[in-house]
């Protein structure tokens, strides 16, 4: 009669890996870490592209007032507003009667050694 408990079968060694094997794994990782970047690259593609408006709101220019805090010339439709920007709050600083016109003003900056800040200072009378 056979017993009903047999002797376990002899187990197989488990196979430790080599560098091939590790090499293996990290170029897989590798590729999926390039392959989330590559789509969080075209979301936001899409997403400029596809946003309603996008062209309607625009950010002309950003200067640093201190180490988080921004003053930001900001276009809505034929508007243009400067903005106070610090953390947890937004604030209106002006609202520009006649719109700067950067595409001639980044020509003078460039050649004049004017900034924004300068552009800005002499657009609100200071």
């Amino acid at each position: 009669m056979m017993a009903m408990f047999a002797a376990p079968q002899a187990v197989p060694a488990t196979h430790v890996g080599g560098i091939g094997e590790l090499v293996h794994v990290v170029l897989a990782l590798l590729l999926v870490v390039a392959v989330l970047l590559l789509l969080g690259r075209l979301l936001r593609r899409t997403r400029a592209f596809g946003a309603p408006g996008a062209k309607a709101m625009e950010i002309l220019a950003d200067l640093p007032l201190g180490t988080k805090e921004r003053a930001i010339l900001m276009r809505i439709g034929s508007t243009q507003l400067l903005l106070g920007v610090a953390p947890g709050r937004v604030s209106t600083l002006h609202v520009l009667a006649t719109p700067l016109d950067l595409t001639s003003a980044a020509h003078v900056a460039r050649t004049d050694g004017l900034s924004f800040q300068a552009l800005l200072r002499r657009s609100l009378g200071a």
